[in-house]
């Protein structure tokens, strides 16, 4: 019963708050994450009232499976703008934006870190740079997807962006084992170059060809379902089946292969969005059902976040430049990888800052590399990426809505709409309740 208290006191807290933060033109998902920062365990939840809002950590990640199956149906959605015709659009300027500026965060990032770690050696050991450096290539889709939605942002801008966020799941999942490889060679001394290369080429391999074959069958089992209830089960079914296998691994060998459950989703979502001629329709279904859960992500990411990271200066100043140079590596990234495949100019100017974004796939990152190094280097790794998660989710949504705004994505709402919409809401006021 309490969980289920829980959750209905998150879905009240984050609608709720929406309609306050409509006034400073704010994002929803700015709205979620703060509702998620103020029941969460470090305030509310501090008073120790129970089921007034998250008391313990604990209690957020009993109901992890609700942001599992609510991140697959971001990943689905995101999935399905892969269009063979915006392919064949964005494709190539996707991809070699996608890994360029990728590439650019982690480069960046670790060229800060590593000069800082020469500079003072007893604050931030080189393994915990470079692991950071891995890291910042990471962006999360999740938070860009919901403002492109409830904007309708459209433009050139948003029509790479949605690839770009997609592919960088998987040059991030890469860069990562590479990068985290040479860190723990630095810490053991020795490495498997064999597993460092394998396990994430098999990692993004199988999630896609996993995602391929859930995707056909969901196109084929489509054909023998006609009502909307019908087909909006099988589709939700779809994507929770392969949620939870994406949480198998599998021992080959020397090797341990795994999914992203995110390139999963995503692949599963282009599959269908191209071979079903219902696709459209059905996934507007789909979003009618996934909406309440992808609201309960948000706030529960909010409450996962750590303030108490705030309490170690030394957390702060590397999270300070962290946040700096992983910034300034998206937007130069962007803007110099778009200029080479000769995008449009909105593209080279704003795309860098929606790529701002940091949540899940980083905090995976971020988990393995607490989980094998451990000790004072975990942590200290751990502490920084909460602290930038932070600020990234609180920040990123804004400044994504105000790149797409100063790009023409998102249309500003005529006056004479504005006009007529007080209109109607003054004379909703005055009819007698």
């Amino acid at each position: 019963m309490q969980s289920l208290l829980l959750i209905a006191v998150a879905l009240f807290a984050g609608l709720l708050l929406t309609r306050l933060f409509v006034r400073f033109h704010l994002p929803d998902v700015t709205a979620y994450l703060v509702a998620g920062v103020l029941i969460g365990p470090c305030v509310i939840g501090r008073l120790g009232i129970p089921c007034l809002g998250f008391n313990t950590f604990e209690q957020v990640d009993s109901l992890s499976v609700i942001s599992d199956v609510a991140l697959g149906f971001i990943a689905f959605a995101i999935g399905h703008e892969f269009q063979l015709s915006a392919i064949k659009k964005t494709g190539k300027q996707a991809v070699v934006i996608g890994i360029i500026q990728a590439c650019f965060a982690t480069l960046f990032v670790d060229i800060a870190l590593i000069s800082l770690h020469f500079l003072m050696p007893d604050l931030l050991s080189l393994p915990v740079a470079i692991t950071l450096g891995a890291i910042a290539a990471a962006t999360a889709p999740a938070a860009t997807l919901m403002v492109v939605r409830q904007y309708k942002a459209k433009g050139p801008v948003t029509d790479v962006l949605l690839p770009v966020v997609a592919l960088d799941d998987a040059v991030g999942l890469v860069i990562f084992a590479v990068s985290f490889g040479v860190a723990q060679a630095i810490v053991n001394g020795e490495t498997n170059i064999a597993a460092l290369i394998m396990e994430p080429l098999m990692e993004v391999v199988l999630s896609l060809l996993f995602g391929g074959v859930v995707g056909l069958i969901l196109t084929w089992l489509e054909r023998y379902f006609h009502s909307h209830r019908n087909r909006n089960a099988l589709i939700v079914g779809s994507v929770v089946l392969t949620v939870a296998v994406s949480q198998l691994k599998i021992p080959a060998g020397p090797f341990t292969f795994g999914f992203s459950s995110l390139l999963v989703c995503m692949m599963l979502g282009t599959v269908f969005c191209n071979m079903c001629p219902l696709s459209e329709e059905l996934m507007l279904q789909a979003d009618r059902w996934s909406g309440p859960a992808v609201t309960l992500f948000f706030v529960l990411s909010g409450s996962a976040l750590e303030f108490g990271v705030f309490r170690e200066p030394a957390v702060i100043m590397i999270g300070l430049v962290y946040i700096a140079a992983r910034s300034l590596g998206k937007y130069f990234g962007a803007g110099w990888s778009s200029t080479l495949v000769h995008s449009p100019e909105p593209v080279r100017k704003w795309l860098g800052i929606t790529l701002l974004p940091q949540a899940g796939v980083a905090l995976g990152m971020c988990a393995t590399a607490y989980r094998v190094l451990g000790g004072a280097e975990g942590t200290l790794i751990r502490n920084i990426v909460l602290f930038s998660v932070l600020v990234y989710e609180l920040v990123g949504p804004s400044l994504t809505k105000m790149a797409l705004t100063k790009a023409g994505d998102i249309k500003t709402m005529p006056e004479e709409v504005k006009t007529r919409r007080e209109k109607q809401l003054e004379e909703l006021k005055k009819r007698p309740v």
